[in-house]
């Protein structure tokens, strides 16, 4: 089966904070084109700053502009169980692909507690679940063992790891290859590679919202078996990202280094990062080395 690539879509948005649904469509329509499927309302995608109604919206719009050409998953996961079903109902009416459902932020749980909230939404719908792990941001991590039981479950389809660690992640890749049927998406930039090499399905990359062709052509040339190009390309994304997340938190620094290369994107809502000009210059002079912008252009 041929590997795929997502990318974790922003959410583009007004200088008044409401959202720009056509700049939006844009940034799904070069995603396309480049050859990537679409996560959206995902950790880079701000989801924790959209309500309920925009969130539905958002995920009507990617599907409409994507028409068919590219699989759509988005993020439906909350705090509450509760919620979490009533937006995965929601989003299996407009016809996505897959849900995600990230580990409850804000609540400690357990990992009894997580095989029930997963569990509750899975049994929900018939639009497959994909779990959602990036304890980083949500302070829940989903063990390898409950990803194992969780994979038993007939309509959770696989898990979107952004843990960071490639431990973690081995951990995850063993789960699949005894769980026929469970998918492994790395959501770490600098392991697309090494996950598609070692049995992953894919990748959900933020990263591929600045650079959309590279990412698809690490995936496209492991596809082909050129693995020499793959290698190179990934070289070239590796070292991107270890400039451009040395300046600080990895989804607001993709935001802004899109906006210095487009500004429809807009920044993102408050509290996230503010426009700093001392940043942005380091932003841009990032880009500028990597061939991403022209001096002119920053």
């Amino acid at each position: 089966m041929a590997k795929e690539a997502f990318v974790a879509l922003v959410t583009c948005f007004n200088d008044d904070e409401t959202i720009n649904y056509d700049a939006t469509r844009a940034q799904v329509r070069r995603q396309v084109e480049a050859g990537n499927n679409i996560m959206c309302a995902g950790t880079n995608g701000d989801f924790t700053a959209l309500t309920f109604e925009e969130k539905v919206r958002l995920t009507r719009e990617v599907v409409d502009e994507v028409g068919g050409q590219a699989r759509v998953i988005v993020n439906a996961g909350m705090p509450a169980t509760y919620e979490t079903v009533l937006l995965a109902r929601a989003f299996q009416d407009i016809g996505v692909d897959g849900i995600a459902v990230i580990t409850p932020f804000f609540i400690a749980c357990t990992q009894d507690g997580l095989i029930r909230h997963f569990s509750t939404v899975a049994d929900k719908v018939t639009t497959p679940v994909y779990l959602y792990d990036i304890p980083a941001r949500t302070q829940n991590h989903i063990e390898p063992a409950t990803a194992k039981t969780l994979a038993a479950h007939g309509n959770i389809a696989g898990i979107k790891d952004s843990g960071g660690s490639q431990e973690t992640l081995e951990a995850y890749l063993a789960v699949g290859r005894e769980a026929p049927g469970f998918d492994v998406y790395s959501g770490p930039d600098h392991l697309v590679l090494w996950s598609l090499q070692n049995g992953a399905r894919g990748c959900i990359s933020g990263l591929g919202n600045v650079m959309p062709w590279v990412l698809a052509g690490i995936v496209a040339a492991f596809n082909k078996g050129d693995i020499a190009e793959a290698e190179r390309l990934q070289e070239r994304f590796g070292a991107f990202r270890k400039d451009l997340y040395a300046l600080g938190y990895p989804p607001a620094l993709v935001k802004r280094a899109l906006y210095l290369m487009d500004n429809s994107v807009g920044a993102s809502r408050q509290p996230a990062l503010l426009p700093d000009p001392v940043q942005d210059a380091q932003i841009a002079a990032i880009l500028e080395k990597h061939g991403l912008i022209t001096k002119a252009a920053a």
